[in-house]
């Protein structure tokens, strides 16, 4: 995937932009926007991100800089994989 021009910058939805001066509103704030990037604002701030069912909370530290909202809400489970029983070990001889 391409990146974003640098001239341009990275990109940050208008409702986040209203929230980084306040940062008492975005603490604990659910946040749709998971292709927004993530600036130096918010550090130290714990938001909920939608991952397409239900918000996930995500606490923001400095390493977390730089990357999008999306990459910290995962939108599948994680299924162990499951062993199969063998068929083998049912059929006993007689």
């Amino acid at each position: 995937m391409p990146r974003r021009s640098i001239w341009k910058g990275s990109y940050v939805d208008a409702f986040l932009l209203r929230m980084k001066n306040q940062r008492d509103l975005l603490l604990n704030r659910r946040i749709w926007s998971r292709r927004s990037s993530i600036s130096p604002e918010f550090v130290d701030c714990s938001v909920r991100i939608y991952n397409g069912k239900t918000p996930v909370r995500c606490k923001i530290t400095e390493g977390k800089v730089g990357h999008k909202f999306g990459e910290f809400a995962f939108t599948r489970k994680r299924r162990p994989s499951r062993t199969r029983p063998e068929k083998n070990k049912k059929k006993q001889k007689r």
